[in-house]
């Protein structure tokens, strides 16, 4: 498996995309909705990996920038037939060592609260994450959690 920043451009990443973006409308309501879809993942500030199995997507993650020491995890998700394979964990190790290696101090998240959203949260709890307010302009929801930690 490699894990490599991805421009977004492929049409395998971008249904990946799509089938997480779907997957999040069909369980939650649509005013607490944060998953960001293709052209959000392009602005700038987000940067995006996939990880790569041979040619195919297996999971992906991104940062958001919101300051100079502060950045938002987005798009975590891994490909239904590696969930609770350690996949997810790879990705979020990854993912904090660039956040680090970027100047970040911070890294938030927002997420679901729902059952659906324990596995996620259990990750982002298992690598220090703590439970905190509404970050970055985020209101509170009681569709949403919101995560911190210091790297």
């Amino acid at each position: 498996m490699n894990i490599v920043v991805d421009d977004l451009s492929g049409p395998e990443i971008a249904a990946f995309l799509n089938e997480h973006v779907e997957e999040m409308k069909s369980i939650t309501p649509p005013e607490s909705v944060h998953a960001l879809d293709l052209d959000g993942l392009r602005s700038p500030g987000v940067t995006f990996w996939s990880a790569m199995d041979g040619g195919s997507v297996v999971a992906c993650g991104a940062i958001k920038r919101l300051d100079a020491a502060h950045a938002e995890l987005k798009s975590m998700r891994t490909a239904s037939h590696l969930k609770r394979s350690g996949l997810a964990s790879l990705m979020l190790k990854h993912i904090l060592a660039e956040a680090r290696r970027m100047g970040f101090t911070r890294l938030s998240l927002e997420t679901g609260s729902t059952d659906f959203f324990l596995p996620a949260r259990r990750l982002y709890e298992k690598f220090g994450f703590d439970y905190c307010e509404p970050f970055a302009g985020y209101r509170p929801d009681p569709h949403s959690v919101f995560m911190t930690r210091l790297l």
